[in-house]
């Protein structure tokens, strides 16, 4: 059986130039999150076709890339050219594009019946049901209105943002501002004469409950929550 090779590829001045790679770290370094080629590279050269093991002579690379360096050259290739996924990794990346729609789903969405969002599994049947796909071109983001859209018909749905007027102590201030500003739309704000950090929000209906327990966990109960 021919071994599989992971590749990053791209063509210059008329020539390919491939690396052989990990696809998951590959993906990881394009987005900044690793550092370090000798992660990403499985062999030290440049080559014009992996698959034959012909590499790509010196002066190629320094027509192409200005340089023989592999680390540059891998560099530019990997930020700026083709990296290859095998099945196995589209599979896991389509997978975690599906519980995101499904996760961010849960906390904008609720049933209008009740106030409530649908748990995950719900949510899941439904895509199934009405054979709802995403498109694995576009983020999760850009495709969550029209997603809805199509949900509606098959269980009832709503975005809905909820407000609150949160008063929190002054000695969990530090702890936890930065917390609610990522997690919550703040409207208004102010300091009471006691040092008291008075708050509104306006957080995702479905994820309401989650972000009042989690404030309750990070004050030991100690904030006073107004819904209205």
């Amino acid at each position: 059986m021919e071994e599989k090779i992971n590749l990053a590829r791209i063509k210059k001045f008329g020539h390919n130039f491939e690396i052989s790679i990990d696809p998951d770290t590959a993906l990881e370094y394009k987005k900044g999150k690793v550092a370090d080629l000798r992660e990403v590279l499985l062999a030290n050269n440049v080559f014009t076709d992996a698959k034959k093991g012909l590499i790509a002579s010196e002066e190629k690379l320094e027509e192409a890339f200005k340089t023989t360096d592999v680390n540059v050259i891998a560099d530019y290739i990997l930020k700026y050219g083709e990296i290859q996924s095998t099945s196995e990794h589209r599979s896991a990346e389509r997978e975690q594009a599906k519980k995101k729609l499904i996760q961010i789903i849960h906390k904008q969405a609720v049933d209008p019946k009740t106030g409530f969002p649908h748990p995950p599994n719900r949510i899941e049947a439904a895509l199934e049901q009405g054979k709802i796909n995403l498109d694995y071109n576009r983020t999760v983001e850009e495709q969550f209105e029209e997603i809805i859209s199509k949900l509606r018909p098959i269980i009832p749905i709503k975005i809905e943002q909820k407000r609150m007027t949160l008063t929190i102590p002054a000695e969990y201030i530090g702890k936890i501002y930065q917390w609610v500003k990522n997690n919550a739309k703040i409207l208004n704000e102010n300091w009471t004469n006691s040092g008291e950090w008075e708050v509104k929000v306006e957080v995702p209906a479905g994820f309401q409950q989650e972000f009042i327990d989690h404030l309750n966990s990070l004050t030991h109960g100690n904030t006073v929550v107004e819904n209205e």
